[in-house]
């Protein structure tokens, strides 16, 4: 399977913060939800892996092109897609008039896709960008992204702070991207239930560790959280257990497998002592990051 992204031991030093050596690949045809709370590293991820940060070390390649700070070429540019959570379009620039600049910008421009996008975007075409809401603000970013023979698009919480039914709209373009099998999205956002519709892949970062990138139906199928006393909890065999809560009436603990844990006889092991039974829930995408940050925390 080739790669729309591959990233090799990519470290990236702040003050107070590294990227730490981080390496991952993103299939082509895939929708791959890049998550992690506020400050673990999502943003500057994207920025290293499009040349716009230098790093310490690592290798990116984007769509088969070796990306580096301050790379001239940018031919391979005209098939990348990219927004951020901000317009950046001048704000006095009437939506109209958006493709004659842009036209100049990519020599893959499509005006006729673009006038379609305003049209199923039912974006006013007579408004100036500072008109528009943030949610017009933030399609009019999609409908430009890809109108220019894009194949990748990356995107760094473009669905925040927009209300549901125009984040499921989003979703759906998406989705409609990547039926052409060479079309590619990577979608940060910290709106779990977004990644959880949306994504085929899940990858996590925390404090500028990359902690996991796994298939998303697999994980949710997967993964469940035990609710037991304290004693049923620390029966769990610790190669299943991928974070644990303590709380006044009860505790809990996120298992990578069920059916593993099902079949090891373990819950009626747990109630051999006369107590009620364990109980498996199902675990959301948000339960499965909240588990594993705060265990992370207490180490």
């Amino acid at each position: 399977m080739e790669n729309a992204i591959a990233v090799r031991n990519l470290t990236k030093k702040y003050e107070g913060f590294t990227l730490n050596n981080i390496s991952f690949q993103i299939p082509k045809g895939s929708i791959v939800g890049f998550v992690g709370e506020n400050g673990a590293g999502k943003s500057t991820t994207i920025k290293a892996i499009l040349g716009l940060l230098p790093v310490e070390s690592g290798e990116i390649e984007l769509l088969e092109h070796k990306v580096k700070f301050g790379d001239k070429e940018t031919d391979y540019k005209e098939h990348i897609g990219v927004v951020f959570d901000e317009s950046n379009f001048p704000g006095d620039l009437r939506v109209k008039y958006i493709h004659k600049v842009m036209k100049n910008m990519y020599h893959t421009w499509d005006d006729d896709k673009f006038c379609g996008l305003l049209k199923r975007f039912e974006l006013p075409e007579g408004k100036k960008v500072k008109e528009l809401s943030k949610g017009m603000k933030m399609k009019l970013s999609i409908a430009v992204a890809l109108s220019h023979d894009s194949r990748l698009l990356i995107l760094d919480e473009a669905t925040s702070g927009l209300d549901p039914v125009i984040r499921d709209e989003i979703l759906d373009i998406f989705r409609e991207f990547i039926e052409d099998e060479e079309h590619t999205v990577f979608l940060s956002s910290h709106i779990t239930s977004d990644i959880e519709k949306a994504a085929d892949y899940v990858m996590m970062i925390h404090k500028g560790e990359l902690l996991f990138q796994e298939n998303k139906d697999e994980m949710l199928y997967s993964y469940g959280i035990v609710r037991g006393t304290k004693e049923q909890i620390d029966m769990i065999p610790g190669e299943l257990v991928a974070g644990k809560e303590e709380g006044e009436f009860g505790c809990s603990a996120l298992i990578k497998d069920k059916e593993k844990l099902t079949d090891s006889g373990y819950l009626d092991l747990a109630a051999s002592s006369g107590q009620a039974r364990p109980v498996i829930d199902r675990a959301g995408l948000e339960d499965i990051l909240l588990y594993i940050v705060k265990t992370k925390e207490r180490k």
